[in-house]
Order: structure tokens, then C-alpha cells, then sequence
């Protein structure tokens, strides 16, 4: 049974190009594992907290110290971890904001890096923890940034790249749904991008 976790960070809901892509995958698993189950993540509905001194307070405190502050502080941490570790594959949904990813997604991120669990440090060099996963960014713009002048704009892939490889997610697959903003160019986007999902080997 292959478990698939949905991450949804985007506030357009059923007019959201970056949903629509992240379905698209998900419906092309499910032709090759029928019996996969998906758990969704709506980071836009429900944000995890931006993080404050007591949520570090509770990453570095070993448990038995908790204080209640602290157990309610780490909570989020704790289920987002755990969900990552429970699931085989992960789809992040990425709407382009400003260059860049939305703010409740670096929330999410935030909660999910924790030295001694998602990752270490062996003899002074990084281990990411998080390993054994596939991940497939599904990532939505008006403008396009894989290919031409504005590709040094796009701070969105090379950060979860760097971020998600750091905690040992290495396996990691982009599918783009591009342009949309472009006159007459809405429909031939969409079709281009399920068009890339529906031909790769899943």
C-alpha cells in the first residue's frame, strides 16, 4: 500500500493551478497503486504556527523537562514529523509567491527541522533523518521561471531542494504548471503541465 501526504499551501482552493497539479500526481499513483491512501495537509487553512522562542524552547528541551507551555508548544512539530515519517511519498503543493514560497509553507518547514530527529550532525557534517521518502514538488506560476530570463527569480525549487535534501530527501521530482498569466496561454499551460504527469513513469 503506498501512503501518499498531500501538502497544501494554497489560498485559491478549487481555483488553485498548484492543487489541481498535486491532484493530477496523485491521480496518476493511484492508477499504478490503486490502493495508496492519501492524507492532505491543508497548511493554508489550518497554518502552523510562525515560530516563537518557546517553540525552540520545546525542540531543545529533552521531554521529560516539558513544561505545559512546551507540550502545547511542540505539538504541531511532533504531528507534522510524524507524518512525514509514516507516509512513502510526499506531494508539496507550491504556489508562486513573490519569487518564492508562501509563508505558511516556510511555516511548515520550520516545524519539520529538528536537530536529533529529521536531522543530526555526524563528525561536524549534516545527516538528514528523513530518508526512504519520494517527494514531488508540484509547483504553479503566472510567469515562467525553469526556463529563460527570469529563472534567477525563482527562489521557490532551489530552496525546498536544499531544505528537504538537508533532512534526507533526496528523491525529488518537479512538475511545473507555468504561465498562466500570459495572455491565451491559460489553457495550453494547464494542458502541458498534466500533459508532463500523465507521460512520467510513476
Amino acid at each position: 500500500m503506498m501512503k501518499i501526504l498531500n501538502i497544501v499551501s494554497s489560498i485559491k482552493g478549487d481555483a488553485s493551478f498548484s492543487i489541481k497539479l498535486s491532484d493530477a500526481i496523485i491521480e496518476s499513483i493511484k492508477k499504478e497503486h490503486p490502493e495508496s491512501v492519501v492524507t492532505i495537509r491543508n497548511v493554508a487553512q489550518n497554518p502552523f504556527p510562525y515560530l516563537e522562542e518557546v517553540h525552540f524552547q520545546s525542540f531543545f528541551t529533552p521531554a521529560e523537562n516539558h513544561t505545559p507551555e512546551h507540550k502545547e508548544a511542540i505539538k504541531h512539530s511532533n504531528t507534522a514529523i510524524a507524518e512525514i515519517f509514516d507516509n512513502d511519498v510526499i506531494i508539496i503543493g507550491v504556489p508562486f509567491y513573490n519569487f518564492g514560497i508562501p509563508s505558511t509553507l516556510k511555516s511548515w518547514i520550520d516545524h519539520i527541522c529538528r536537530k536529533g530527529i529529521t536531522f543530526n550532525y555526524d563528525g561536524g557534517a549534516p545527516n538528514g533523518l528523513v530518508t526512504g521518502k519520494k517527494v514531488f514538488l508540484a509547483i504553479a506560476s503566472g510567469g515562467i521561471y525553469s526556463d529563460g530570463p527570469m529563472v534567477g527569480y525563482d527562489h521557490a525549487e532551489p530552496y525546498l531542494r536544499s531544505v528537504l535534501g538537508f533532512l534526507g530527501m533526496t528523491d525529488i521530482t518537479t512538475f511545473r504548471l507555468e504561465g498562466v498569466n500570459y495572455p491565451d496561454n491559460t489553457d495550453a499551460a494547464v494542458s502541458k503541465a498534466l500533459g508532463t504527469v500523465e507521460e512520467f513513469a510513476f
